[in-house]
């Protein structure tokens, strides 16, 4: 049996890249700083990583900007510690996937959004290189906005295709930027100019025949949700998402719906038995322990304390189904978004369901969670349908 080739990195094509560690890499750093466009760079190298898998560098440039922004994933990465890792962007896309495929640009926003970052993001043809420089500007001139390109390695005369690594930085003199390339067994960070770089995000990927661009993370002024999510580590969530988006409106259209209870059995009947393993209760939060139990049980309540709520925890008790007490279905139909119940025919029904379902009404904290819930359902279901490869910015109801 013949031995596989193997490699221990690759030299890197110099010029048009300029490494980060030699003399010439060094003096534009010094120049960077003292110009005030290397701010946002401290607070990534101090968590630069290394791609874990050949196809992970959209993971990596994702989990390093996330901890970067000190963004709580509000979920245990190993130990008592929580820690964004590739290895917990399980959302929008099977990691088994990733591992084979990488990552699309859609999915990698569906991604960053599902962690809680503010995410806004742009393709070539939806920009121009004027505008990438300032951003490119921007960020690299404060520590609480991060950039991740999408580019053709090709570009640069280096081994290998699409590419997604962090900006560390801006030389305005040079016009040039400094790449933390997050597959450092391959290549060391380097420099790269601007208009270059432009050069290889500008370019079409062919799987989906969309260009290359780039993405702005930064963190947004509250978490998005303290204690719930929506979760997608198997392909069941892809069932369950198709049926909340797309089954409930047609099932509910289908036939004259007389009251409210025939419209939530019909909805509660057909509903997927695996709905647990949609939504999850996050197991950590940045509260105290003792707070974080406290909160909980009052959204616990709060959720009890629903119209909704009482309709389902009927169904379940009729059907002496025990191992639902409702709240989990309630929060599933409260995230639906209000279109979805637009197909019941009667006005009085319609409208009894959409008081119910309204979340103008909800307490506070309720209404936070739910909210979240909504978006992130309808990111997977953008994600699932590959929608988000096109309509990344049109905006969530």
């Amino acid at each position: 049996m013949a031995a596989t080739e193997s490699f221990y990195q690759r030299i890197l094509p110099s010029p048009p890249a300029i490494d980060f560690s030699s003399s010439e890499g060094k003096q534009l750093f010094q120049e960077a700083i003292q110009g005030g466009t290397m701010e946002g760079f401290f607070k990534l190298i101090s968590y630069f990583q290394t791609q874990s898998e050949p196809a992970y560098c959209g993971l990596a440039s994702l989990s390093m900007v996330l901890n970067a922004l000190a963004i709580d994933p509000g979920r245990k990465w190993k130990g008592p510690w929580r820690w964004f890792d590739e290895s917990m962007l399980d959302c929008c896309e099977p990691l088994e996937r990733i591992k084979l495929e990488g990552i699309s640009f859609g999915k990698l926003i569906c991604l960053a959004q599902c962690a809680g970052a503010k995410v806004k993001a742009f393709r070539t043809n939806q920009s121009t290189i004027d505008d990438f420089r300032n951003h490119v500007k921007t960020c690299s001139s404060s520590d609480d906005c991060h950039l991740i390109s999408s580019y053709h390695r090709g570009m640069f005369k280096q081994t290998g295709t699409g590419h997604f690594s962090p900006i560390g930085g801006y030389h305005s003199e040079k016009d040039m930027v400094l790449i933390l390339d997050v597959a450092r067994f391959k290549y060391p960070p380097h420099w790269v100019p601007l208009t270059l770089l432009w050069e290889a995000m500008n370019t079409v990927v062919k799987t989906s025949g969309l260009s290359r661009g780039f993405i702005l993370i930064s963190k947004l002024r509250k978490p998005l949700s303290l204690f719930y999510t929506l979760r997608c580590k198997n392909e069941n969530w892809v069932g369950i998402a198709k049926y909340l988006i797309e089954d409930v409106p047609r099932f509910i259209s289908s036939e004259d719906m007389n009251d409210v209870r025939m419209v939530l059995t019909t909805v509660l009947s057909s509903f997927p038995s695996d709905f647990g393993e949609f939504i999850k209760l996050v197991e950590d939060s940045s509260q105290e322990e003792k707070d974080w139990f406290s909160i909980k049980e009052k959204i616990l309540k709060q959720v009890q304390e629903t119209g909704l709520h009482k309709y389902v925890k009927e169904f379940f008790l009729v059907r002496e189904i025990s191992c639902c007490s409702g709240e989990f279905p309630t929060l599933l139909l409260l995230a639906l978004p209000p279109l979805a119940w637009n197909g019941i025919r009667n006005p009085n029904v319609l409208q009894e369901i959409k008081a119910l379902t309204l979340t103008d009404d909800l307490p506070y904290l309720l209404q936070e969670e739910v909210l979240h819930l909504r978006s992130q359902l309808q990111l997977l279901d953008r994600c699932n349908g590959n929608r988000l490869e096109e309509d990344f910015g049109v905006p969530l109801l």
